[in-house]
Protein backbone atom coordinates (compact mmCIF):
# COMPACT_ATOMS: atom_id res chain seq x y z
CA UNK A 1 0.00 0.00 0.00
CA UNK A 2 1.56 3.54 -0.61
CA UNK A 3 -0.93 6.05 -0.80
CA UNK A 4 1.30 8.57 -3.07
CA UNK A 5 -0.02 5.90 -5.91
CA UNK A 6 -3.86 7.60 -5.86
CA UNK A 7 -3.02 9.10 -8.95
CA UNK A 8 -1.77 6.44 -10.98
CA UNK A 9 -4.71 5.14 -10.72
CA UNK A 10 -7.19 7.40 -11.66
CA UNK A 11 -4.98 8.67 -14.36
CA UNK A 12 -5.41 5.06 -15.96
CA UNK A 13 -8.65 5.19 -15.51
CA UNK A 14 -10.26 9.19 -15.84
CA UNK A 15 -7.11 10.35 -17.45
CA UNK A 16 -9.06 14.07 -18.45
CA UNK A 17 -11.35 14.13 -14.75
CA UNK A 18 -10.82 16.99 -13.07
CA UNK A 19 -8.61 16.05 -9.97
CA UNK A 20 -8.10 19.29 -7.92
CA UNK A 21 -9.93 22.65 -8.30
CA UNK A 22 -7.54 24.94 -6.51
CA UNK A 23 -9.79 28.41 -6.12
CA UNK A 24 -7.66 30.75 -4.78
CA UNK A 25 -5.29 30.42 -7.63
CA UNK A 26 -8.21 29.95 -9.96
CA UNK A 27 -6.42 26.62 -11.73
CA UNK A 28 -7.43 23.37 -11.96
CA UNK A 29 -5.67 19.72 -12.55
CA UNK A 30 -6.86 16.50 -14.33
CA UNK A 31 -5.69 13.05 -12.88
CA UNK A 32 -3.04 12.73 -15.64
CA UNK A 33 -1.40 15.91 -15.13
CA UNK A 34 -1.38 15.45 -11.73
CA UNK A 35 0.03 12.12 -11.80
CA UNK A 36 2.96 13.47 -13.73
CA UNK A 37 3.75 15.82 -11.81
CA UNK A 38 3.84 13.32 -8.86
CA UNK A 39 5.93 11.33 -10.59
CA UNK A 40 8.46 14.24 -11.00
CA UNK A 41 8.44 15.78 -7.52
CA UNK A 42 8.99 12.05 -6.07
CA UNK A 43 11.98 12.03 -8.45
CA UNK A 44 13.01 15.20 -7.59
CA UNK A 45 12.80 15.23 -3.68
CA UNK A 46 14.99 11.73 -3.75
CA UNK A 47 17.79 13.67 -6.17
CA UNK A 48 18.10 16.35 -3.27
CA UNK A 49 19.62 13.40 -1.42
CA UNK A 50 16.84 12.45 0.66
CA UNK A 51 16.58 9.14 2.12
CA UNK A 52 13.55 6.71 3.27
CA UNK A 53 11.83 8.49 6.33
CA UNK A 54 13.67 11.70 6.26
CA UNK A 55 10.36 14.48 6.49
CA UNK A 56 9.40 17.20 4.03
CA UNK A 57 8.58 19.95 5.75
CA UNK A 58 5.50 22.20 4.33
CA UNK A 59 4.26 25.89 5.09
CA UNK A 60 1.63 26.76 2.48
CA UNK A 61 -2.36 27.71 2.71
CA UNK A 62 -4.38 25.09 0.85
CA UNK A 63 -3.12 24.85 -2.51
CA UNK A 64 -2.81 22.26 -5.68
CA UNK A 65 1.20 22.08 -4.26
CA UNK A 66 -0.05 21.20 -0.89
CA UNK A 67 -1.98 18.03 -2.54
CA UNK A 68 0.81 16.99 -5.05
CA UNK A 69 3.26 16.87 -1.95
CA UNK A 70 1.20 14.86 0.08
CA UNK A 71 1.11 12.25 -2.60
CA UNK A 72 4.64 12.59 -3.85
CA UNK A 73 6.44 12.14 -0.26
CA UNK A 74 4.17 9.22 -0.09
CA UNK A 75 5.82 7.64 -3.33
CA UNK A 76 9.36 8.78 -2.47
CA UNK A 77 8.68 6.67 0.73
CA UNK A 78 9.73 9.90 2.46
CA UNK A 79 7.06 11.48 5.41
CA UNK A 80 5.50 14.82 4.64
CA UNK A 81 5.57 17.34 8.03
CA UNK A 82 2.52 19.62 7.38
CA UNK A 83 3.44 22.75 9.76
CA UNK A 84 0.36 25.02 11.01
CA UNK A 85 0.94 28.79 9.11
CA UNK A 86 -1.27 29.93 12.09
CA UNK A 87 1.53 29.22 14.94
CA UNK A 88 4.65 32.18 15.54
CA UNK A 89 7.62 31.74 13.85
CA UNK A 90 8.78 30.38 17.81
CA UNK A 91 6.52 27.61 17.72
CA UNK A 92 7.24 26.33 14.35
CA UNK A 93 11.13 26.45 15.25
CA UNK A 94 10.53 24.64 18.36
CA UNK A 95 8.74 21.74 16.49
CA UNK A 96 11.26 22.03 13.34
CA UNK A 97 14.09 21.16 16.03
CA UNK A 98 12.06 18.60 17.27
CA UNK A 99 10.94 16.63 13.68
CA UNK A 100 14.08 17.84 12.50
CA UNK A 101 13.50 17.97 8.75
CA UNK A 102 15.47 17.57 5.30
CA UNK A 103 13.39 19.92 3.44
CA UNK A 104 11.14 22.90 4.10
CA UNK A 105 8.49 23.79 1.27
CA UNK A 106 7.10 27.09 1.19
CA UNK A 107 4.85 28.97 -0.85
CA UNK A 108 5.82 32.08 -1.93
CA UNK A 109 3.29 33.36 0.96
CA UNK A 110 5.34 32.62 3.37
CA UNK A 111 9.07 32.59 1.73
CA UNK A 112 10.82 35.10 4.08
CA UNK A 113 9.20 33.43 7.70
CA UNK A 114 10.90 30.10 5.86
CA UNK A 115 14.05 31.73 4.98
CA UNK A 116 14.24 32.94 8.78
CA UNK A 117 13.23 28.93 9.66
CA UNK A 118 15.79 27.83 7.39
CA UNK A 119 18.52 29.96 9.19
CA UNK A 120 17.07 29.57 12.81
CA UNK A 121 17.17 25.05 12.47
CA UNK A 122 19.81 24.64 9.63
CA UNK A 123 17.53 23.01 7.06
CA UNK A 124 19.80 21.77 4.49
CA UNK A 125 17.56 22.53 1.65
CA UNK A 126 14.39 25.22 0.96
CA UNK A 127 11.82 25.11 -2.00
CA UNK A 128 9.38 28.05 -2.68
CA UNK A 129 6.45 27.89 -5.36
CA UNK A 130 3.98 30.15 -6.58
CA UNK A 131 3.68 33.11 -8.93
CA UNK A 132 6.45 35.08 -7.06
CA UNK A 133 8.20 32.45 -5.68
CA UNK A 134 11.96 31.97 -7.17
CA UNK A 135 10.94 29.05 -9.81
CA UNK A 136 12.75 26.34 -7.24
CA UNK A 137 9.98 23.92 -6.81
CA UNK A 138 8.96 24.32 -10.62
CA UNK A 139 12.64 23.90 -11.34
CA UNK A 140 12.80 20.78 -9.42
CA UNK A 141 9.66 19.08 -11.29
CA UNK A 142 10.62 20.26 -14.86
CA UNK A 143 14.52 19.00 -14.00
CA UNK A 144 13.35 15.30 -12.98
CA UNK A 145 12.09 12.80 -15.39
CA UNK A 146 8.36 11.59 -15.39
CA UNK A 147 8.87 7.68 -15.15
CA UNK A 148 7.62 5.60 -12.34
CA UNK A 149 9.73 6.38 -9.09
CA UNK A 150 11.29 2.64 -8.19
CA UNK A 151 11.05 3.88 -4.96
CA UNK A 152 7.03 3.53 -4.99
CA UNK A 153 7.01 -0.12 -4.60
CA UNK A 154 9.50 -0.13 -1.42
CA UNK A 155 7.04 1.31 0.66
CA UNK A 156 5.23 -1.08 3.58
CA UNK A 157 2.10 -0.32 4.78
CA UNK A 158 3.36 0.39 8.43
CA UNK A 159 5.64 2.98 7.08
CA UNK A 160 5.37 6.66 7.84
CA UNK A 161 3.09 8.64 5.70
CA UNK A 162 2.54 11.84 7.73
CA UNK A 163 3.62 13.92 11.18
CA UNK A 164 0.98 15.89 12.09
CA UNK A 165 1.99 18.21 15.35
CA UNK A 166 -1.35 18.60 17.33
CA UNK A 167 -1.03 20.16 21.48
CA UNK A 168 -3.78 18.68 22.54
CA UNK A 169 -4.96 20.16 25.79
CA UNK A 170 -1.31 19.81 27.44
CA UNK A 171 1.17 21.81 26.92
CA UNK A 172 3.80 21.21 24.38
CA UNK A 173 3.54 20.48 20.55
CA UNK A 174 3.23 16.54 19.91
CA UNK A 175 4.07 14.59 16.58
CA UNK A 176 1.10 12.54 15.59
CA UNK A 177 2.25 9.43 13.23
CA UNK A 178 0.02 7.77 10.91
CA UNK A 179 1.14 4.86 8.39
CA UNK A 180 0.02 4.31 5.08
CA UNK A 181 -2.27 1.60 6.49
CA UNK A 182 -3.76 4.32 8.95
CA UNK A 183 -4.95 6.76 6.87
CA UNK A 184 -6.37 4.01 4.47
CA UNK A 185 -8.44 2.73 7.33
CA UNK A 186 -9.32 6.19 8.58
CA UNK A 187 -10.22 6.21 4.74
CA UNK A 188 -12.28 3.24 5.17
CA UNK A 189 -14.54 4.49 7.87
CA UNK A 190 -15.21 7.91 5.78
CA UNK A 191 -16.07 5.72 3.03
CA UNK A 192 -18.77 3.60 4.77
CA UNK A 193 -20.35 6.68 7.15
CA UNK A 194 -20.10 9.21 4.43
CA UNK A 195 -21.56 6.42 1.13
CA UNK A 196 -19.17 7.82 -1.25
CA UNK A 197 -20.17 8.14 -4.74
CA UNK A 198 -18.23 8.57 -7.76
CA UNK A 199 -20.11 11.59 -9.06
CA UNK A 200 -19.26 13.24 -5.46
CA UNK A 201 -17.39 16.50 -5.50
CA UNK A 202 -15.74 17.33 -1.84
CA UNK A 203 -14.95 20.77 -0.86
CA UNK A 204 -11.87 21.19 1.89
CA UNK A 205 -12.87 23.82 4.01
CA UNK A 206 -10.26 23.38 6.56
CA UNK A 207 -6.56 23.78 6.34
CA UNK A 208 -3.93 20.71 4.93
CA UNK A 209 -1.83 20.47 8.48
CA UNK A 210 -5.29 19.35 9.56
CA UNK A 211 -6.41 15.51 9.91
CA UNK A 212 -9.52 16.61 8.24
CA UNK A 213 -7.23 16.82 4.86
CA UNK A 214 -7.52 12.20 5.31
CA UNK A 215 -11.08 13.01 4.64
CA UNK A 216 -10.49 14.85 1.15
CA UNK A 217 -7.84 12.35 0.15
CA UNK A 218 -10.26 9.86 0.95
CA UNK A 219 -12.58 11.28 -2.10
CA UNK A 220 -9.53 11.58 -4.34
CA UNK A 221 -8.80 8.04 -3.69
CA UNK A 222 -12.42 7.26 -5.27
CA UNK A 223 -11.25 9.35 -8.44
CA UNK A 224 -13.45 12.54 -7.15
CA UNK A 225 -12.83 15.82 -7.65
CA UNK A 226 -11.86 17.83 -4.50
CA UNK A 227 -12.27 21.59 -4.36
CA UNK A 228 -9.34 23.71 -2.48
CA UNK A 229 -10.30 27.11 -0.99
CA UNK A 230 -9.14 28.84 2.23
CA UNK A 231 -12.74 29.50 4.11
CA UNK A 232 -14.83 32.36 4.05
CA UNK A 233 -18.60 31.85 4.15
CA UNK A 234 -20.00 33.35 0.88
CA UNK A 235 -17.38 32.40 -0.87
CA UNK A 236 -17.76 28.54 0.06
CA UNK A 237 -21.59 28.93 -0.67
CA UNK A 238 -20.56 30.96 -4.19
CA UNK A 239 -18.14 27.53 -4.59
CA UNK A 240 -20.70 24.83 -3.45
CA UNK A 241 -23.12 25.97 -6.33
CA UNK A 242 -20.21 27.00 -8.81
CA UNK A 243 -18.63 23.68 -8.59
CA UNK A 244 -21.53 21.53 -7.96
CA UNK A 245 -20.27 20.27 -4.48
CA UNK A 246 -21.89 17.55 -2.96
CA UNK A 247 -20.02 17.17 0.56
CA UNK A 248 -17.87 19.32 2.68
CA UNK A 249 -17.17 18.83 6.57
CA UNK A 250 -18.04 22.24 8.35
CA UNK A 251 -17.93 23.26 12.33
CA UNK A 252 -20.73 24.88 13.91
CA UNK A 253 -19.41 28.30 13.62
CA UNK A 254 -18.38 28.04 9.69
CA UNK A 255 -22.11 26.07 8.61
CA UNK A 256 -23.47 29.38 11.31
CA UNK A 257 -21.54 31.74 9.34
CA UNK A 258 -22.51 30.18 6.20
CA UNK A 259 -26.10 30.90 6.78
CA UNK A 260 -25.96 34.08 8.07
CA UNK A 261 -24.18 35.37 4.99
CA UNK A 262 -25.87 38.03 2.69
CA UNK A 263 -27.95 35.99 0.00
CA UNK A 264 -27.79 32.53 1.17
CA UNK A 265 -31.37 31.75 0.51
CA UNK A 266 -30.56 32.62 -3.16
CA UNK A 267 -27.74 30.43 -3.50
CA UNK A 268 -28.42 26.97 -5.57
CA UNK A 269 -27.19 24.12 -2.73
CA UNK A 270 -28.90 21.30 -4.64
CA UNK A 271 -25.81 19.60 -5.06
CA UNK A 272 -25.21 19.15 -1.97
CA UNK A 273 -25.94 14.95 -0.41
CA UNK A 274 -23.70 15.25 2.93
CA UNK A 275 -22.40 17.49 5.75
CA UNK A 276 -20.43 16.80 7.82
CA UNK A 277 -20.07 18.59 11.20
CA UNK A 278 -17.36 18.17 14.16
CA UNK A 279 -15.27 20.27 16.32
CA UNK A 280 -17.05 19.74 19.01
CA UNK A 281 -21.17 19.27 20.04
CA UNK A 282 -23.31 21.68 18.00
CA UNK A 283 -26.30 22.46 20.22
CA UNK A 284 -29.68 20.37 18.77
CA UNK A 285 -31.02 24.13 18.38
CA UNK A 286 -28.30 24.75 15.64
CA UNK A 287 -28.43 21.05 14.26
CA UNK A 288 -31.84 21.82 13.14
CA UNK A 289 -31.44 24.93 11.61
CA UNK A 290 -28.47 23.57 9.58
CA UNK A 291 -31.11 20.39 8.61
CA UNK A 292 -33.48 23.25 7.40
CA UNK A 293 -31.56 25.40 5.55
CA UNK A 294 -29.07 22.66 3.94
CA UNK A 295 -31.55 20.47 3.02
CA UNK A 296 -29.22 17.32 3.21
CA UNK A 297 -27.71 14.74 4.90
CA UNK A 298 -26.20 15.25 8.14
CA UNK A 299 -23.42 13.46 9.85
CA UNK A 300 -21.66 14.01 13.20
CA UNK A 301 -18.24 12.56 13.15
CA UNK A 302 -16.37 12.30 16.49
CA UNK A 303 -12.22 11.94 16.26
CA UNK A 304 -8.67 12.77 17.28
CA UNK A 305 -5.61 13.29 15.26
CA UNK A 306 -4.04 10.16 16.72
CA UNK A 307 -7.16 8.20 15.14
CA UNK A 308 -9.12 10.08 12.59
CA UNK A 309 -12.89 9.83 12.66
CA UNK A 310 -13.95 6.95 15.36
CA UNK A 311 -17.39 7.51 15.83
CA UNK A 312 -20.71 8.77 13.40
CA UNK A 313 -23.83 10.55 13.97
CA UNK A 314 -25.59 8.56 10.68
CA UNK A 315 -27.60 10.29 8.17
CA UNK A 316 -30.83 8.15 9.65
CA UNK A 317 -29.72 8.87 12.75
CA UNK A 318 -30.21 12.54 11.98
CA UNK A 319 -33.49 11.70 10.55
CA UNK A 320 -35.30 10.39 12.94
CA UNK A 321 -33.90 12.55 16.03
CA UNK A 322 -35.29 15.75 13.84
CA UNK A 323 -38.78 13.97 13.40
CA UNK A 324 -39.09 13.37 17.21
CA UNK A 325 -37.66 9.69 17.40
CA UNK A 326 -34.89 9.58 20.16
CA UNK A 327 -34.34 13.62 19.80
CA UNK A 328 -31.97 12.94 22.42
CA UNK A 329 -29.41 11.59 20.11
CA UNK A 330 -28.49 15.19 18.80
CA UNK A 331 -26.18 15.79 21.41
CA UNK A 332 -24.25 12.26 21.20
CA UNK A 333 -21.45 11.63 19.15
CA UNK A 334 -23.11 8.45 17.51
CA UNK A 335 -21.58 4.89 17.60
CA UNK A 336 -18.52 3.51 16.71
CA UNK A 337 -16.93 3.54 12.76
CA UNK A 338 -16.84 0.46 10.83
CA UNK A 339 -13.43 -0.14 11.36
CA UNK A 340 -13.22 0.52 14.69
CA UNK A 341 -13.95 -0.74 18.15
CA UNK A 342 -14.66 1.51 21.17
CA UNK A 343 -15.03 1.03 24.47
CA UNK A 344 -15.81 3.70 27.80
CA UNK A 345 -14.01 2.13 30.92
CA UNK A 346 -13.31 3.32 34.19
CA UNK A 347 -10.05 4.37 35.97
CA UNK A 348 -9.55 0.16 36.20
CA UNK A 349 -9.91 -0.27 32.93
CA UNK A 350 -13.47 -2.11 33.24
CA UNK A 351 -16.30 -0.81 31.18
CA UNK A 352 -18.34 1.29 32.66
CA UNK A 353 -22.56 0.50 32.75
CA UNK A 354 -24.15 1.28 29.43
CA UNK A 355 -26.64 3.37 31.57
CA UNK A 356 -26.45 6.79 29.69
CA UNK A 357 -25.23 8.31 32.75
CA UNK A 358 -22.24 6.74 34.00
CA UNK A 359 -18.76 8.15 33.07
CA UNK A 360 -16.02 7.41 31.84
CA UNK A 361 -13.11 7.62 29.37
CA UNK A 362 -13.35 6.90 25.37
CA UNK A 363 -10.60 4.27 24.44
CA UNK A 364 -10.26 2.83 20.66
CA UNK A 365 -8.76 0.00 18.79
CA UNK A 366 -8.41 0.12 15.28
CA UNK A 367 -6.22 0.29 12.03
CA UNK A 368 -6.49 4.14 11.68
CA UNK A 369 -5.13 4.46 14.99
CA UNK A 370 -1.98 6.16 14.79
CA UNK A 371 1.57 4.99 15.12
CA UNK A 372 3.03 7.02 17.76
CA UNK A 373 4.30 9.89 19.26
CA UNK A 374 7.51 11.13 17.30
CA UNK A 375 10.55 10.75 19.69
CA UNK A 376 7.72 10.10 22.30
CA UNK A 377 8.07 6.49 23.19
CA UNK A 378 7.24 7.04 26.98
CA UNK A 379 3.92 9.18 25.76
CA UNK A 380 2.89 6.55 23.48
CA UNK A 381 3.03 3.76 25.90
CA UNK A 382 1.23 5.84 28.03
CA UNK A 383 -1.58 6.27 25.37
CA UNK A 384 -1.72 2.82 24.33
CA UNK A 385 -2.76 0.04 26.58
CA UNK A 386 -3.29 -3.61 25.53
CA UNK A 387 -4.06 -2.09 22.12
CA UNK A 388 -6.59 0.09 22.97
CA UNK A 389 -5.65 3.85 22.82
CA UNK A 390 -6.79 6.45 25.20
CA UNK A 391 -8.43 9.33 24.07
CA UNK A 392 -8.87 11.40 27.72
CA UNK A 393 -12.66 12.40 26.32
CA UNK A 394 -14.72 11.05 29.22
CA UNK A 395 -18.32 9.78 27.94
CA UNK A 396 -21.33 7.89 29.38
CA UNK A 397 -22.72 5.56 26.32
CA UNK A 398 -26.97 4.18 26.39
CA UNK A 399 -27.40 0.34 25.86
CA UNK A 400 -27.19 1.02 22.16
CA UNK A 401 -23.35 2.18 22.43
CA UNK A 402 -24.75 5.72 21.39
CA UNK A 403 -21.39 8.00 22.93
CA UNK A 404 -22.30 11.06 25.08
CA UNK A 405 -19.30 13.22 25.75
CA UNK A 406 -18.97 15.12 28.96
CA UNK A 407 -16.04 16.45 30.10
CA UNK A 408 -12.46 16.44 29.07
CA UNK A 409 -10.20 13.94 31.58
CA UNK A 410 -7.97 16.01 33.28
CA UNK A 411 -11.08 18.53 33.79
CA UNK A 412 -13.92 15.67 35.08
CA UNK A 413 -15.38 16.61 38.34
CA UNK A 414 -17.97 13.64 39.20
CA UNK A 415 -21.10 15.06 40.66
CA UNK A 416 -21.85 13.20 43.45
CA UNK A 417 -18.80 11.17 43.77
CA UNK A 418 -16.35 10.83 46.18
CA UNK A 419 -12.99 13.37 46.19
CA UNK A 420 -10.63 10.29 46.03
CA UNK A 421 -12.86 8.62 42.90
CA UNK A 422 -12.25 12.09 40.85
CA UNK A 423 -8.27 12.48 42.00
CA UNK A 424 -8.05 8.78 40.87
CA UNK A 425 -8.87 9.49 37.56
CA UNK A 426 -6.77 12.46 37.22
CA UNK A 427 -3.90 10.83 38.39
CA UNK A 428 -4.00 7.98 36.30
CA UNK A 429 -5.70 9.28 33.13
CA UNK A 430 -4.24 12.49 32.71
CA UNK A 431 -2.46 14.33 30.17
CA UNK A 432 -3.57 12.83 27.32
CA UNK A 433 -4.37 15.31 24.07
CA UNK A 434 -7.47 15.50 22.16
CA UNK A 435 -8.37 17.21 18.87
CA UNK A 436 -11.61 16.78 17.22
CA UNK A 437 -12.38 16.05 14.11
CA UNK A 438 -12.18 19.69 12.94
CA UNK A 439 -11.01 22.22 10.16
Amino acid sequence: MNLGLIPAKWAALTPRRTALIDIPHQRRIDWASLDARVRRLAHGLRALGLRSGDRVAVLSRNSIEYQELYFAVARAGLVLLPLNWRLSPEALRTLLTDAEPALLVASDEFRHVAADLGRAVDLRRLLHYGPTADGSYEDLIAASPESEPPWSEQVQDTDPCFILYTGGTTGMAKGVVHSHRSVAAGMLNQTVAERIVPSDVYLLTGQMFHIPVVLSMNYLAHGCPVVLMNFEARQALEVIAQERVSAFLGITTMLSWMMAAPGFGAQDLSSLRNIQYGGGPMPSAIVREVAEAFACGLIQGYGQTEGATMSFLSQEDHRDALRGRHPHRLRSCGREGFGTRIRVVDADGHEVPRDGKTPGEIVVRGEANMLGYFRRPDLTAKTFQNGWMRTGDVATWDSERYLYIVDRLKDMIISGGRRSTASRWRRRLADIPRCWSAP
